[in-house]
């Protein structure tokens, strides 16, 4: 069983959710975040004052899944997520101990679905 969390683009969130349905994978968890990387962030002016903006509005995509379903649900986030640009995010996968269902008691791989 693996975590997969993705950080993309705000803006692709649906693009992404649609590679993930083709892919068969319909249970995700999706949070706002912000962040920084090569992007660097830019500037703005807000009542004359220049303010330097360095954390971007990103969106954190987690995905608990079976060993068989990491790799085409890593390929359909990344159909979904790349312009070819800075920016367009990162993945991480990460192993998981135990997962259990709490409606039923179920664990491990059962629980995932």
């Amino acid at each position: 069983m693996k975590l997969i969390i993705a950080y993309i683009q705000p803006h692709v969130l649906n693009e992404v959710k649609q590679e993930l349905y083709k892919a068969e994978v319909y249970k995700i968890s999706v949070t706002n975040a912000m962040g920084c990387g090569q992007q660097k962030g830019y500037t703005e002016q807000y009542r004359g004052v220049e303010i330097e903006v360095n954390l971007l509005k990103k969106v954190r995509v987690e995905i608990a899944v079976n060993d068989n379903f990491v790799k085409p649900t890593i390929d359909a986030i990344i159909r979904g997520a790349r312009s070819g640009e800075i920016g367009d995010g990162k993945i991480f996968v990460l192993p998981i101990e135990e997962c259990i269902r709490i409606r039923t008691g179920e664990t491990g791989s059962v629980a995932i679905g």
